[in-house]
């Protein structure tokens, strides 16, 4: 079912938005492109103050590379909630479902364990912190159909993620980002590779595409 799209953009002077995530967000935040990144958060923040110039929005990128939905659950306290936000952006669950093809079943993360720690971080954050959220689905840019590839298997069981996902967003009101829709549409007219060198990890084309999406969401 279709999500409203907000009458005006959300976030308002004087907020503070985080966004959290794995390395899709980080984006060598804590590296050479202290302190946001140079992926779609960066993207956003700049596209927002170019439209927004009178809004003071205070920004905090939290991505942690290789992250899970049970990784976010342990740093949600100091690394989300301790910064008081006003918004959350949330894109989590392909490292979720990655853990399936590691031999260590302890570090699994099957739907029903995805959708638990998600629902616990959103109502903390509801509940902590009064805040509002955008919530971005885990994405493959990929239509591999090689039955046995790893890609195939990505593709048939990443649903189950992404209806999670949209579960939370109908559930807790949110602003939802249809993310991997997004990219299996731009799919149909140019190639993977340009947008991803592999499935996960996008090229700044691919970000575009995140930043692009995520705007339009809120109604920017």
């Amino acid at each position: 079912m279709p999500r409203l799209v907000p009458k005006e953009f959300p976030i308002k002077d004087g907020q503070t938005l985080v966004f959290m995530g794995d390395s899709l967000t980080d984006t060598e935040r804590r590296g050479n492109h202290q302190p946001y990144g140079w992926g779609y958060v960066r993207m956003v923040m700049d596209l927002v103050t170019a439209r927004y110039p009178d809004r003071k929005i205070t920004y905090h990128n939290r991505g942690i590379s290789g992250n899970t939905t049970d990784d976010l659950v342990k740093r949600w306290q100091d690394d989300c909630i301790a910064l008081k936000p006003n918004w959350v952006s949330l894109m989590i669950g392909i490292n979720d479902l990655h853990r399936f093809f590691n031999p260590n079943r302890e570090c699994h993360v099957p739907p029903d364990r995805f959708r638990q720690n998600y629902e616990t971080l959103l109502a903390r954050a509801r509940d902590e912190a009064g805040a509002g959220f955008i919530l971005m689905d885990p994405y493959y840019v990929s239509n591999d159909t090689e039955e046995g590839s790893q890609r195939c298997a990505v593709l048939k069981m990443l649903p189950a993620y992404v209806e999670v996902v949209r579960e939370m967003a109908d559930k807790f009101s949110c602003i939802h980002v249809p993310l991997h829709d997004i990219f299996q549409e731009h799919l149909k007219h140019r190639p993977a590779d340009w947008f991803c060198p592999e499935p996960v990890h996008c090229r700044p084309a691919g970000h575009m595409v995140i930043a692009q999406a995520w705007l339009a969401a809120t109604g920017w």
